[in-house]
């Protein structure tokens, strides 16, 4: 594993400390990955969420009512739920 050196401020410094002797953290590196895999995560989810929306924005409109499109949502979200769990 590589090694990298950071400064923090000393508020978070202590920070970093108070998680790790929370005992959830074996030490401040394994909070620091933490951060950034979840940092990762919601990268992944907003880009995710940007291409959604953008498909949205490209597909044009719709004839459809708002009470049609929700009527829709409902039923993806219904069938959704009825899949069984991997």
């Amino acid at each position: 594993m590589a090694t990298m050196n950071i400064s923090l401020p000393a508020p978070l410094k202590s920070w970093v400390i108070a998680q790790e002797s929370s005992g959830k953290y074996s030490n401040a590196s394994d909070y620091v990955r933490e951060l950034i895999r979840r940092d990762q995560e919601r990268a992944t989810r907003l880009a995710h969420l940007q291409a959604l929306i953008t498909e949205g924005l490209q597909s044009g409109l719709s004839d459809l009512s708002v009470q049609d499109v929700i009527a829709q949502a409902d039923q993806a979200y219904d069938n959704q739920q009825s899949l069984p769990a991997h």
